[in-house]
């Protein structure tokens, strides 16, 4: 009975020792299976990323395109802008009779270089005894506009400045005003011709010169680099003075000042 015994419990554990290997070889399959299903899933999570980032790059590539363009065209804008404001600076300084070009040689003929050339007389008023008793402030007053027109713009200035001290109230003063502020614009000497445009339509605002001098008021101002000022004077001749030259020109200088505040 106990040899029986014996013989069963070894055989059972022949059958557990042979049933051990099988049991560990399907757990190590399952491990390898799980394994190769995560390396799958990880190589479709690659392959997903890695289309991803190609679109991606293809984006970015479409956008550069798309900068590059934008940016050419800018400057294309630019040029044009820049092109336009010359010519528009270079026609309005031609209307104004080139007063910032070089000061013209002395000639008996008329120069459209000098505004000062085409002057005609000044527009005398009052009665015939105030006429008579001007003679000698003429003769003052032309030995001055002769060396302005001759382009000698510190001689006409202070030539126009020693007219004004003799003749502060005379029939030439708004004139003689006036072609001072141009001596001292001519020469670039723009707060000093500032001050003498501001007289001459302070004193005279309707005057023939007045329109003038608040056209050349603002364009001093912006000698002076203070286009602000400068706008809202220019604004004033448009206003004061619809339809006249100086009101075309006015308008003619603020549409370059914007542009050109524009493109910078």
């Amino acid at each position: 009975m106990r040899t029986g015994i014996k013989a069963m419990m070894l055989v059972v554990a022949a059958a557990l020792v042979a049933a051990a290997p099988a049991h560990a070889q399907r757990q190590s399959l399952a491990d390898r299976v799980g394994a190769l299903e995560q390396q799958v899933q990880n190589n479709q999570a690659n392959t997903d990323m890695l289309s991803q980032l190609q679109q991606l790059r293809s984006g970015m590539q479409a956008l550069q395109a798309t900068v590059e363009q934008l940016q050419h065209e800018n400057e294309q804008l630019k040029q044009r802008s820049r092109d336009q404001y010359l010519d528009l600076d270079g026609r309005l300084n031609r209307l104004e009779g080139g007063a910032e070009q070089a000061p013209a040689p002395a000639a008996p003929a008329p120069s459209a270089a000098n505004p000062a050339a085409a002057e005609k007389p000044p527009t005398v008023r009052g009665d015939a005894g105030a006429v008579a008793a001007a003679g000698d402030e003429r003769s003052a007053y032309n030995v001055a506009f002769d060396a302005l027109k001759a382009g000698k713009y510190d001689e006409s200035a202070r030539l126009f400045q020693g007219f004004l001290e003799q003749y502060p109230s005379g029939v030439y003063a708004p004139n003689a005003l006036y072609w001072l502020g141009e001596s001292y614009y001519a020469t670039r000497n723009f707060q000093l011709a500032e001050a003498q445009f501001r007289d001459l339509v302070g004193r005279y605002p309707t005057h023939d010169k007045a329109a003038g001098g608040l056209l050349k008021l603002g364009l001093s101002q912006f000698g002076q680099g203070d286009a602000a000022k400068a706008e809202q004077t220019l604004a004033q001749v448009v206003t004061r003075f619809p339809g006249s030259d100086a009101a075309r020109t006015a308008q003619d200088r603020l549409q370059s000042i914007r542009l050109g505040q524009q493109i910078r």
